[in-house]
Order: structure tokens, then C-alpha cells, then sequence
């Protein structure tokens, strides 16, 4: 028996507060006292209260709180409880961070993180069953379209759980951005429809006033050489670039390019030879837009690596060969300057399609929200694993499920204006997701596998291999803390569920591409973490940064070509223009490329989440290193890009986002 002070904390929003009488429990080793409905928490950020127990509880488990409803119902967003009394030695913490709705019973379990073996007398048993039971059913999966990895179900955000929805500083700046935009595109796309592109500098035009500096770089040098092979590199779509290991069996060269192949032959024997094919899109059906017919192309770039790392084209096929047809027309860079635009123009096009359509939606959004389902419904809120993963997922499943009501949806943007909608799209990540390996989502071993690990000129491929070390090194520092064992991860059942959930669910089915179905070792477990965290931030930041840059000047990466791959030579600045989006298909870009893709005021950078999940000092240790080789290596990249003409900075940490939020 004795005094307890409790400390509550509502959330930092404008409506985390609530009206509503809240009623409390603690809940001790040796028994429960029903404290009452003791707590109003209305807008005031912390609130402190005493109270006289008769009881002794002992050790506090848990703290129990329900909501009650007077007229009306508000919900509250509970941040977390601090008891302080009899057998808490100093102050018990037990987080929170989520919305408390209805009149449910909702239970805190003491912050100490624990896995079932760490509970030998099982006092948290009967709490970690009961809590994903009912996450269960309300992370249930969904469907989308057939082929693809699965999302969480509902057809709309409204239908997601409350935890899961933007907070109204988030919500506020979304929907008010949103609708200025609209109302932009509304009174200027109207416009357009009656006017036209007749030079390519007409596209200034749509050229965004609050450009970034690249942005105006690339309007610049767009036609240059050195630029275009800059971006398989280092631009918005980094993931396609490989060093060859012999010629394509696809590039066919006529008997009067003997020299090209003699040059192809001799990059190819001293490694500096590299492609980029975009064979995924070979027979993707095209979009009618306006009753008008679009083109997509499935063009192989072979590229040279120079001495000073300047990546520069070679060789630009649009098409690969048929069947009884020609061999498809070789674009050169001796070719007529006009025509062999048109060929770089063809590729800026494909990659947009599969940038924002493999890397990007599939890659790093979707990816991200089978992750996160996965987790809340595999892991309780007291498991280690759940307490370092969850700050990733904030906001994740609600831009997801607004991307798939609105980007990619039946009349939706892709339908509206890009080449490969009205189905051409989802017959992409179809064939994109068929394609997925484990190895291609951890950096070390795409980048070896792709032939960059010792290309410096490679930023991406730096930046990606520093995050990922940093970000591994924090979850070795934290597994330990919690494994001591290979042993203990295999005998975590909870653990072994949540990665079977991930592979044969969610990804349904993707351990024959090298997903595990299990964790046999701490090292497995490690690694198979690293690469959840570094999907849901850096892989997502290093193809959704570029955008504004590198789409901004619509002809260097055009959402859709309105006349048929070139066959012949013959080109002029017309050809280029007729080929490129009308006005109001590239101001439609511009307005969702400069919407999407801008600074993001609701912003939490990797690794600075302000939610405290653990209780105990080991985490908050390990979290605080990471913070601080974060600051380190931000510093680094800053000092590296103030050399650099062309600065990369899709990876520094104080630019990459924890969660996929946008």
C-alpha cells in the first residue's frame, strides 16, 4: 500500500486531447486496483495525478485504461504513462503512441522490451495473445490486382485503423497542398488544351518557379552526353545501371558496324562497359489518352565508364529484335544531333515508366507496407523487433492506400496522362514483382551484383553502402542487447512467425527469390532487419528525392511519348516535339512531380523519431550512437558535395525520411 504518482501525456496535435472521463488500472505482480475514472485529459500535454493504493501491487506489469463516452465520443491520443510508487523502483514507463477510441480496455505493457523467453513465469503470456488476436483483425490483408504482393485491405484510407492515419498537421498539409495544385492545374491545364508545344524550349512554359538548382542544371544540359549517363548513375533511377559481363544477346550489329563492336569488345575486356535495359517493358500494351494513341519503347543503352567516371552512351537501341522483321535501327552518338536526341528521349521516357513503377511504388512503398502489415500482426508491442521497427511505418499505409486509390487507380493519374496506364501499368509491377530478390534490397549485394562496387563515380552507390553500414551496425548493437544467442532466435516463435509472414504471405510466396521463411542466427536476423529499415528510408529516399530534379524539364523525362520509336535518321526538332506530351499532359506531370516530389514540412529524419518505445537505458544508448554516426556521416556527404558540380544528397540522413511517408 501507498502513494503512486502517475504522469500521462496526450499527444502533441491540436485534437489529441479528448473530453471524455478516462478510467485507469494498474496492474502489479500481486495484484489489480481500479483507480477510477480519475483522468480527463483534455489538451494540456502532460497531467499529473496522486493516488492513495491500499493494496501492495508489487512489480507494476501493466497499466489499463478505457475511455468512457458522455454525449459525445472524442478519441485521445495517449503518448505514453509514468507511475512512480511502491515496487516501481524510481519511475515505470509505459508508451503508448496511439489513439485511444471507443470504450475498449486498452493495456500498456511496462516498456522493458521482452521476448517470450525473457517471460519464463509467462506474467505477459495471456497480453501478447490477446494483443494480436485483435491486430489481426484489424491488419487484415488485402487484395489488389492478381501477381502482385499484398496490401493491407480496404479500398480507401478511411478504412485503414486510426493508428495507422495521418495526424492533422500531416493531413492539413497534404490535403491543402493537394488542392492547390488541382486548382492550378484546373485553371492553366484548361488552357492548354488549345494550345501547343512547337519548339522544345516552349516546355519552359511549364517549368516550375520554385525549381530546384539541379533542376535548372538539368533544363541546361539536358541534351548532353555526359548528363544522361549521370543519371544511371546518380539520378532518380539508380537501380537499373549494370556492368556488362559479355554483349546482349539482344544487340544485333549490321556487318558496317564492325568498329562499333570492336569498341564494345575492347570496354567489355577492360570492365569499363555497362547497359541499361529496359527489356521489362518489351509488349507492355500502351495507353489511349484522349482518344490518342501513346508509344512505349524497351530500349538497351550500352555505355562506357571513362577514366575521369564519366558514364557515356555508345549505343542506343529502342527495340529489341523480332522475328522476321529488320534489325531494329542502332542510334550513335555520330549520328544527326537531332535524331540522336530523340533515341536519349526514348530512354528518359522508359525510365521514368520503370523508375516510378519498379523502383519506386514497387520497390519502395509497397514493399514497406507488407513490412509493416507483417509486423503488426506478428509481433506485440512488447517484442524488441516490434519496439525498433515500428517508428519505419508511420504514415506508410496511408499514402499507399491514397497512391493506389489516385496514382494508380482506374482513372487515376497513370490512366489520365502517362503512356503505360490503362493497365499497362499493373502488367509492370506484375512482371517487376515476378522479379524481386533479396539480394537486389540489400546494397552490398546489389551493387555487387550490378558491377558498381568500386565505381566511384557511383554517389548512390557510396551513400547506400554508408547508410546501410550505419544502419546495420544500430541493429547489431540493439539484437545483441536482446539474442545472446543464434539459439534464441531460433526458439523466438513470435519472431519466426513474423518473418514466415513477410516472405509467404505478404510477398506470397518469395523464398524460391531468396527471402527467408526463417531466422536460423543472429547474423540472418541482423541482416534481414538492416534491410526492412533501409527499405522503408533509404531506398525509398534515393528514388523519390530526384524527382523535382530530374522531371522538372519535362523532356528529360517525359510520362509519355505520343508518336512511335523512330526508325530512321531523319529527324527534326519537330519529330522530338510531336513525340513528347502535350502541354497539358506535361503540366499534369509538372504539378504532380512538383507536389509529390517537394520538401516535406512534416518531416522526421532516419533515426530522429521522438517516440520512446524502450523503458530500458541499453536501447536509448544504442539509439543515441546511431543519432550521432547519422551526424557524422551527414557532415561527410555535406563536405564531399561542396566539391562536386553535380551534389548528391537523396541519401545524406538529415534528407532521408524514417518512414515511407510521401
Amino acid at each position: 500500500m501507498g502513494k503512486y504518482r502517475i504522469r500521462v501525456a496526450t499527444g502533441d496535435s491540436l485534437l489529441a486531447g479528448s473530453s471524455n472521463l478516462v478510467q485507469l488500472w494498474l496492474v502489479g505482480e500481486h495484484g489489480e486496483k481500479d483507480l477510477g475514472k480519475i483522468l480527463r485529459p483534455i489538451r494540456t500535454r502532460e497531467v499529473q495525478l496522486e493516488v492513495e493504493v491500499s493494496l501492495y501491487l508489487g512489480r507494476l506489469l501493466l497499466v489499463k485504461l478505457r475511455k468512457h463516452k458522455s454525449l459525445v465520443g472524442f478519441d485521445w491520443f495517449c503518448k505514453w504513462i509514468a507511475v512512480q510508487g511502491p515496487g516501481t523502483q524510481g519511475e515505470a514507463f509505459f508508451p503508448c503512441y496511439r489513439w485511444v477510441q471507443g470504450n475498449e480496455i486498452i493495456c500498456l505493457p511496462e516498456g522493458t522490451a521482452r521476448t517470450m523467453r525473457d517471460d519464463p513465469q509467462n506474467q505477459f503470456k495471456k497480453h501478447r495473445e490477446q494483443e494480436l488476436e485483435e491486430r489481426r483483425k484489424v491488419y487484415r490483408w488485402g487484395f489488389w490486382k492478381e501477381g502482385l504482393i499484398l496490401p493491407i485491405a480496404g479500398n480507401s484510407q478511411w478504412d485503414l485503423p486510426r493508428n495507422e492515419r495521418f495526424l492533422e498537421d500531416k493531413d492539413l498539409d497534404f490535403s491543402l497542398s493537394l488542392a492547390k495544385v488541382l486548382k492550378d492545374l484546373a485553371l492553366k491545364g484548361t488552357l492548354d488544351l488549345t494550345n501547343s508545344v512547337r519548339r522544345l524550349e516552349d516546355f519552359s512554359k511549364v517549368f516550375p518557379r520554385g525549381k530546384t538548382p539541379l533542376a535548372e542544371q538539368v533544363r541546361n544540359s539536358w541534351k548532353d552526353d555526359a548528363l544522361f549517363g549521370y543519371q544511371f548513375l546518380n539520378g532518380a533511377n539508380p537501380m537499373l545501371l549494370r556492368r556488362s559481363t559479355s554483349l546482349p544477346s539482344r544487340l544485333v550489329l549490321p556487318p558496317e558496324m564492325e568498329d562499333l563492336k570492336t569498341q564494345l569488345e575492347k570496354e567489355l575486356q577492360t570492365g569499363s562497359l555497362f547497359e541499361a535495359d529496359f527489356s521489362l517493358l518489351d509488349g507492355v500494351k500502351p495507353n489511349v489518352i484522349i482518344f490518342k494513341q501513346q508509344y512505349v519503347a524497351a530500349p538497351l543503352v550500352m555505355l562506357k565508364l571513362q577514366p575521369d567516371g564519366r558514364l557515356l552512351p555508345m549505343v542506343i537501341q529502342l527495340q529489341p529484335p523480332r522475328n522476321g522483321c529488320p534489325p531494329p535501327v542502332l542510334f550513335l552518338p555520330s549520328d544527326p544531333p537531332m535524331a540522336w536526341l530523340l533515341a536519349k528521349t526514348w530512354v528518359r521516357s522508359s525510365d521514368f515508366q520503370l523508375h516510378q513503377l519498379q523502383s519506386h511504388l514497387l520497390r519502395g512503398h509497397l514493399i514497406a507496407e507488407v513490412i509493416s502489415v507483417a509486423t503488426m500482426r506478428s509481433l506485440p508491442s512488447l517484442h524488441p523487433i516490434y519496439k525498433l521497427l515500428i517508428p519505419h511505418f508511420r504514415y506508410t499505409m496511408e499514402i499507399n492506400m491514397l497512391a493506389r486509390s489516385n496514382l494508380v487507380s482506374e482513372w487515376g493519374i497513370f490512366d489520365l496522362v502517362v503512356s503505360t496506364g490503362s493497365g499497362g501499368h499493373v502488367d509492370i509491377l506484375q512482371r517487376a514483382t515476378a522479379g524481386l530478390t533479396y539480394r537486389s534490397f540489400c546494397p552490398p549485394d546489389d551493387l555487387a551484383d550490378r558491377g558498381l562496387l568500386d565505381v566511384k563515380s557511383s554517389l548512390y552507390g557510396q551513400d547506400a553502402l554508408r547508410l546501410w553500414g550505419a544502419i546495420s551496425r544500430y541493429v547489431e548493437k540493439m539484437v545483441s542487447l536482446f539474442y545472446k544467442s543464434d539459439g534464441a532466435v531460433k526458439d523466438d516463435p513470435e519472431l519466426q512467425a513474423w518473418c514466415s509472414e513477410i516472405t509467404e504471405t505478404g510477398l506470397q510466396g518469395a523464398q524460391d527469390r531468396g527471402f527467408p521463411i526463417s531466422l536460423e542466427s543472429r547474423a540472418q536476423l541482423c541482416h534481414f532487419i538492416t534491410m526492412c529499415i533501409f527499405t522503408c528510408t533509404g531506398q525509398h529516399a534515393s528514388t523519390h528525392h530526384g524527382q523535382l530534379d530530374w522531371y522538372s524539364w519535362i523532356p528529360n523525362g517525359p510520362c509519355t511519348m505520343r508518336k512511335p520509336p523512330p526508325i530512321s535518321k531523319d529527324v527534326t526538332e519537330k519529330d522530338i516535339v510531336d513525340a513528347l506530351p502535350g502541354l497539358h499532359q506535361a503540366r499534369t506531370q509538372k504539378t504532380f512531380i512538383k507536389f509529390l516530389g517537394r520538401r516535406q514540412p512534416v518531416m522526421v529524419a532516419l533515426g530522429q523519431h521522438k517516440e520512446n518505445y524502450f523503458s530500458d537505458p541499453g536501447p536509448q544508448a544504442v539509439l543515441k550512437q546511431f543519432q550521432e554516426e547519422l551526424a557524422a556521416l551527414d557532415k561527410e556527404i555535406e563536405v564531399r558535395n561542396a566539391g562536386l558540380d553535380l551534389p548528391y544528397e537523396y541519401l545524406r540522413p538529415s534528407m532521408v525520411e524514417n518512414s515511407v511517408t510521401i
